[in-house]
């Protein structure tokens, strides 16, 4: 699928030699790749997003919506299972890294609010309150 407008894209490498280099050698290519093998897997992958950028926009517009939702994305890739499964993946760790953060705030309030209170492993206010008898 190309482009509906062409845009001129930057000249040069996308990605960093170390992240294609990483790549290349997860798949079993030598830690000194040839720099045509990284020129030519960056920019497979460049048009491999960008193709897949723009079919999630087409499916968006198919919905009549301008803004591109995960859903699109997911729709683009729900013939590669892996990739599909991938994406489900991030998307549950991202929601547990969200619970996680929103019960550390909790956590960081309650304590701020003790000690502002007097209360607290240190502070006065541990024990049982006395009752105070008043003098004759």
């Amino acid at each position: 699928m190309t482009e509906p407008r062409q845009r001129v894209r930057p000249k040069g490498p996308q990605f960093e030699d170390k992240e294609l280099i990483a790549f290349l050698v997860a798949g079993g290519d030598d830690w000194q790749p040839l720099p045509d093998t990284i020129k030519v897997l960056d920019e497979i992958v460049t048009d491999y997003i960008i193709e897949t950028c723009h079919a999630a926009a087409q499916c968006a517009s198919y919905s009549h919506r301008q803004k591109i939702k995960v859903d699109d994305f997911k729709f683009v890739l729900r013939r590669d299972a892996t990739k599909l499964g991938r994406v489900a993946e991030l998307m549950q760790m991202q929601k547990d890294i969200k619970n996680a953060r929103k019960i550390a705030e909790v956590d960081e309030g309650q304590i701020v609010k003790a000690q502002k209170d007097g209360e607290g492993a240190t502070g006065p206010g541990r024990g049982k309150r006395r009752k105070v008898e008043p003098k004759d």
